[in-house]
């Protein structure tokens, strides 16, 4: 038979995971039995031909499931359900597909992070007729860059301090800061003096600088106003005038609004605004395909 899409193959992997922790290889092999899937149609490749079609399609299925709390990754390359996929399990929908997703908080706030809700459910249903290609190309553009920095932070959580404290050096010399990332490493090196994490060039001749805060958070510790006030309070007694406070979760409104009324000049980056940086920028991130789309030349075509 023909190898089911991303959507039908949500229930079989929640049911997958629910017998045990597994992977997605392990997950393939179970699922490959259950829908009779051949040995050669199992090694069918994508267009770009560096993944497999299944393979990916369990992955991305794995992925929504994840960001809907359904699944969860006990460690890196596992998965397990969790007790709300458990629950769903005990009286499954009548299809498990992204359109339900939507209606999870969790999953509807993740897709909230490429835009609002009308345009995440847009950017899961697109199909011909109902859109353009072109539409349907920049839909799934949007869908894999959230999936991207969701990933993004998922693994900055799972590693140190001390690597978080790198992703902002890279950053910075990559969005042309600090001069040398040498030079970026050191001035950010010197944690806790004067009541911030590091201070680094605004440019290459050294003849301003900004002070930098990091906070690596876990979701839903949220950056309070009065972490902007003691940070405020640091660059006051710097004599600095220039800030950025980094977390990778987000926050609150009285911090964004503390910050945007005082004299000092402070910008907040939190764990989505850090990840669209990092793929913009290209830290941490690689091209995995590049498309090139051409158009009608009417010049050339044109009679004088």
């Amino acid at each position: 038979m023909s190898i089911p899409d991303y959507q039908s193959l949500m229930l079989p992997v929640l049911e997958v995971a629910a017998k045990a922790e597994t992977s997605v290889p392990q997950a393939e092999a179970e699922i490959a039995t259950k829908f009779a899937i051949s040995d050669e149609e199992r090694e069918q490749m994508l267009p770009s031909g560096r993944n497999r079609v299944l393979r990916n399609r369990i992955h991305w299925a794995k992925f929504y499931l994840t960001k809907a709390g359904l699944l969860e990754s006990p460690r890196r390359g596992r998965f397990a359900i969790t007790p709300a996929g458990r629950q769903l399990l005990a009286n499954p929908p009548a299809s498990l597909d992204t359109k339900y997703l939507l209606t999870i908080p969790a999953f509807r706030d993740f897709y909230r992070g490429g835009g609002d809700a009308e345009t995440a459910a847009a950017a899961a249903e697109l199909v011909p007729p109902s859109a353009t290609p072109e539409e349907v190309v920049d839909a799934a553009v949007r869908a894999v860059h959230a999936a991207l920095r969701a990933d993004l932070l998922d693994r900055i959580l799972q590693n140190s301090p001390g690597f978080f404290e790198r992703v902002i050096v890279d950053l910075l010399v990559a969005m042309g800061y600090g001069g040398s990332h040498r030079h970026a490493s050191e001035q950010l090196g010197r944690s806790g003096e004067g009541g911030v994490d590091g201070v680094i060039d605004e440019d290459v001749l050294g003849l301003d600088r900004v002070y930098v805060q990091a906070k690596r958070y876990a979701p839903g510790n949220v950056v309070g106003r009065p972490e902007i006030q003691a940070f405020t309070g640091s660059l006051v007694g710097l004599g600095a005038s220039k800030g950025v406070f980094v977390t990778t979760s987000t926050f609150s409104a009285q911090a964004v609004e503390f910050a945007s009324r005082i004299p000092q000049r402070v910008v907040l980056i939190d764990g989505r605004r850090l990840t669209e940086l990092m793929v913009e920028h290209g830290v941490g991130v690689r091209s995995s395909r590049v498309l090139g789309f051409k158009r009608l030349d009417e010049d050339f075509f044109a009679e004088d």
